[in-house]
């Protein structure tokens, strides 16, 4: 009997994954002759059963698109919003899963999916995952697809700032996507020759930054552009957050667990407008005008670069050859030059982030990038 594979795609959208959709599908079909559904809406659409054939017709245009032909929610299997009340449906996965006589399913996502996908594992599932995330946090993987489309999307923004920032002589602010991982806001800063780069894994000191910026003004220089990632904090919110986490560690009870945990999702909505508050901050200490832009979710959107097409591709291609092997409960990672196969356990729960003594961040340095430290 030929296999039968399900695929699904959950998290946020990003460029690339109809390239890896159309990778493992054609491969999947046509050379190894199996039969392969997609299930619509992520894991919400794999409870409710939601399903579309992936035929030729399906798969056939698709490479150039952004998006998901399959559509995509941040919905977990074991709590999942069903009108009022959040339900746990995991058996409703399983019993979609068996009625379909599936061989394995794949998940396309991030580090969530990665997350969900091992909790199917443990339930007894034949369950494969590509990493796809603008990011590029996904542990144990060089390069996650979506991540250089969203990096040449940051750039070009970062080259067209320039030209405002220096005809009016002003301060320009530029936040990218990135809540825990700076890996988007390091390499657009340094291709777009940004003066500051602030990240997550490195706390600023506003008044180091804005002695940065005025240095520049003395020597001459019309503007600076300063980049900063959406989850980037100053030291005094790195520590009360650390401060927080050390607490919830030492909690005896679940009840003060929970009000720690609280705070910690309170500091984290409040945080949401941390760089209209430091760009104000800026300008004050800086006697200069500044001004922020915010790229949200341009950054994800519309058709994938080169790289991420070819990269997409030889994901869902080995994807393909990996179920056929019957090898399961793996991600497909590049490392170095080759993909490789790593369990789902040992990825789920855990971030790639941007180690302080990185070869950009001394690169960033030597060129004469403030981190704001």
């Amino acid at each position: 009997m030929p296999q039968h594979i399900g695929i699904l795609t959950s998290g946020g959208d990003c460029p690339g994954l109809n390239a890896a959709i159309r990778g493992l599908g054609k491969a999947a079909r046509d050379h190894y002759g199996m039969r392969v559904t997609g299930f619509l809406n992520g894991f919400r659409g794999l409870a409710n059963d939601q399903t579309v054939e992936l035929d030729g017709a399906m798969l056939s245009g698709i490479l150039t698109d952004g998006g998901t032909i399959l559509g995509t929610s941040r919905d977990k299997p074991h709590r999942m919003p069903i009108g009022d009340r959040v339900l746990d449906m995991t058996d409703a996965v399983l019993a979609t899963y068996h009625r379909h006589h599936l061989d394995a399913l794949v998940c396309l996502g991030g580090g969530g999916t990665q997350k969900n996908a091992q909790r199917l594992v443990e339930a007894g599932l034949n369950v494969v995952t590509l990493p796809k995330t603008i990011d590029n946090d996904i542990a144990l993987t060089d390069r996650s697809f979506g991540f250089d489309t969203a990096l040449q999307i940051a750039t070009e923004a970062i080259d067209r700032l320039h030209s405002t920032a220096t005809s009016h002589e002003r301060i320009i602010v530029v936040e990218v996507m990135g809540h825990r991982a700076g890996w988007l806001a390091l390499e657009a800063g340094i291709a777009g020759g940004a003066d500051v780069i602030l990240l997550p894994e490195i706390p600023y000191d506003a008044e180091k930054i804005a002695a940065a910026i005025r240095t520049r003004t003395q020597s001459g220089k019309r503007f600076s552009i300063v980049v900063v990632a959406e989850g980037a904090m100053s030291v005094e919110e790195a520590a009360e957050v650390a401060s927080l986490l050390k607490a919830r560690d030492k909690a005896d009870s679940k009840k003060d667990r929970t009000a720690i945990s609280g705070k910690l999702s309170k500091f984290h909505d409040e945080h949401v407008g941390h760089t209209i508050r430091l760009t104000r901050k800026l300008e004050k200490l800086t006697s200069q005008e500044t001004r922020l832009t915010i790229l949200g979710h341009l950054q994800r959107g519309g058709t994938p670069s080169a790289a991420d097409r070819v990269f997409a591709t030889w994901l869902g291609t080995e994807c393909a050859g990996v179920l056929h092997a019957r090898q399961y409960g793996v991600m497909l990672a590049l490392q170095g030059n080759r993909i490789v196969r790593v369990p789902i356990a040992e990825v789920a729960g855990r971030k790639r982030l941007v180690p302080p003594d990185h070869p950009l961040i001394a690169a960033g340095r030597h060129v004469g990038t403030s981190f704001g430290i």
